[in-house]
């Protein structure tokens, strides 16, 4: 099949209550890193590798997502109105140092409190290709889309996830194993793996979903039957989870934004 066409389901219904500083405003994927959402870092890392088709699992304030990017061509474009008609004419900005994005949205209210597992069940109908992906509305990496989905392929089974090195969010003490500090390390890379998303699933999986379901239960049940992989990404991972990782990435971004691997 042609992997291009795999659509990537984002899941953006959550109320992000750790970071209420930004989502009593406004979706968690709609909290800027620099000027855009977060959403749009995450939809610009699978586009660098020509994905495209994109389908958002709306939950909380999910019409403030769709209003977004119905107001971007308006708001990224010159324009003309004619306030008698209301009539508007674009003028197409679309240039190689600014071009515009090129996604295909399906956006799909999923529920206001609906587990994300569920969310990805009720959106069955609008996947008609073997593989699909997904992946949360908060994490960002500098991953390689095209070698997670040719991994996905080789291991022949329904399941991918990607595992990630957290960053511990508080300092650990070494010590030399009699009571003598050895070290103190300020919020060191952990040497587990945690699911980051960037997720690969056959059609299949929705077999293994039920209503009521987060995503790790239908996971389990994967695991359970030898059919999850995890695809190993030993580089640059991060998810927006508190006021203080909206600072951290925005603070990055200006400096070395590592998970941004477009041009423009």
């Amino acid at each position: 099949m042609d992997n291009q066409k795999i659509k990537t389901i984002i899941l953006c219904g959550g109320i992000g209550t750790r970071l209420k500083e930004e989502t009593e405003f406004r979706p968690k994927p709609l909290v800027k890193v620099g000027s855009e959402p977060i959403l749009w870092h995450i939809m610009k890392i699978y586009n660098h590798y020509n994905y495209r088709d994109f389908i958002l699992a709306l939950g909380y304030k999910g019409t403030d997502i769709k209003d977004h990017f119905l107001r971007q061509k308006y708001c990224n474009t010159d324009l003309a109105l004619n306030t008698k008609d209301g009539k508007v004419v674009t003028f197409d900005n679309n240039t190689p140092d600014n071009p515009n994005d090129d996604f295909n949205i399906t956006f799909a209210d999923t529920g206001l409190e609906t587990p994300h597992g569920e969310r990805v069940l009720k959106l069955k109908k609008y996947i008609n290709e073997d593989l699909f992906m997904v992946t949360y509305g908060d994490g960002i990496a500098d991953i390689d889309i095209n070698k997670l989905i040719e991994f996905h392929k080789q291991q022949g089974k329904i399941g991918t996830i990607t595992g990630v090195h957290p960053i511990s969010r508080w300092g650990l003490v070494n010590t030399d194993g009699d009571k003598l500090v050895t070290e103190f390390a300020q919020k060191p890379l952990l040497y587990d793996y945690i699911n980051g998303g960037f997720m690969v699933f056959k059609k299949e999986f929705f077999n293994y979903l039920k209503p009521g379901d987060m995503i790790e239960d239908a996971l389990s049940r994967l695991i359970a039957e030898k059919q999850l992989t995890l695809y190993k990404h030993e580089s640059f991972w991060y998810a927006m989870d508190t006021y203080r990782d909206f600072v951290f990435l925005n603070d990055l971004w200006t400096k070395d934004p590592k998970w941004k691997i477009w041009e423009n």
